[in-house]
This record gives C-alpha cells, sequence and structure tokens, in this order.
C-alpha cells in the first residue's frame, strides 16, 4: 500500500468513527429531538456525494468510508 492510500485510509477512517458516538447517543435515548433535520439532509446528501466522487475515482478508502457513513447516518 503506498503512503496516499495510507493517508487515505486513516482519513476515512477517523471521519467516519467520529460519526459513531452520535449515533450511539440517539440510539440508547431513542432521541433525535436535538438534531437538525437541515444538518442531516446537507449531511447526507454530502456524503453520497463523496461516495459518487469515490466511485468516479476509483478510491477505496473514499467508498469504503462514505459507505459505513452512510449506513450510520
Amino acid at each position: 500500500m503506498d503512503t496516499t492510500s495510507m493517508f487515505g485510509y486513516a482519513a476515512a477512517a477517523l471521519t467516519t468513527v467520529a460519526f459513531v458516538p452520535q449515533v450511539v447517543r440517539i440510539w440508547r435515548s431513542k432521541n433525535t429531538r436535538d438534531i437538525s433535520l437541515g444538518m442531516y439532509v446537507i449531511f447526507t446528501t454530502g456524503i453520497a456525494l463523496w461516495l459518487v466522487y469515490g466511485i468516479l475515482l476509483g478510491s477505496a478508502p473514499i467508498i469504503i468510508a462514505n459507505c459505513v457513513t452512510i449506513v450510520l447516518a
């Protein structure tokens, strides 16, 4: 694996894992009242666009990270 891919996988892992505490909090509290619907729509749209971008580039780090993040979102 080259250095560029290692940076890509590290960035993908950190940005995807960063979303997990929010998912856990929502799951445990069963409360999404304090989360902005607008933020979620924009966020999920952005993730979908990153996924398309990753597919167009054929970049595994981008594709994998954004597939996982969409599932979490």
